[in-house]
């Protein structure tokens, strides 16, 4: 018997709705970077984009766990000498683009390289409750529902 190995051709990618509120990052950010990837599906391969398409909103009312939102530290980099600049995860989510902090701990839950910069275009992000993307017809997945840690009270 043959191992299975999916054509790029042959892949079934779906629309998943994801609402993140009240949800903890880390675990949102797993089952999303799985979901991206396809390993929840039994086609999986490791070379293809197999993975669904993935719509998350309301990602400015994620939670985190303990002291993370005034511990935690996000880096950039302006490009200058000494240009190191660094932001507590309070105040990217109280700023400008509080989607940054879902899409960073996704992004990093990916793996580097050509087919996780493809993978990562199929995931799109909304700090707020609406989204464009009515016409695909989404499925929305209950989160919180899979497991009680899933989600916190602010």
């Amino acid at each position: 018997m043959k191992t299975y190995s999916a054509k790029p051709a042959e892949v079934e990618k779906k629309w998943i709705l994801i609402d993140a509120e009240g949800l903890v990052v880390g675990r949102l950010a797993t089952l999303v970077a799985n979901r991206l990837r396809g390993k929840h599906k039994p086609t999986y391969t490791p070379h293809v984009d197999c993975g669904d398409n993935v719509i998350i909103v309301n990602a400015d009312k994620v939670v985190f766990t303990g002291a993370k939102l005034d511990q935690k530290k996000y880096y950039r980099h302006t490009g200058y000498p000494g240009g190191i600049k660094e932001q507590t995860a309070r105040k990217v989510i109280e700023g400008r683009f509080p989607e940054r902090v879902v899409e960073k701990a996704v992004e990093r839950m990916v793996p580097r390289g050509p087919l996780g910069r493809q993978q990562m275009k199929n995931l799109r992000v909304y700090a707020g409750g609406k989204h464009p993307h009515t016409a695909q017809q989404p499925e929305v997945l209950d989160v919180a529902a899979l497991n009680k840690k899933n989600a916190r009270s602010a």
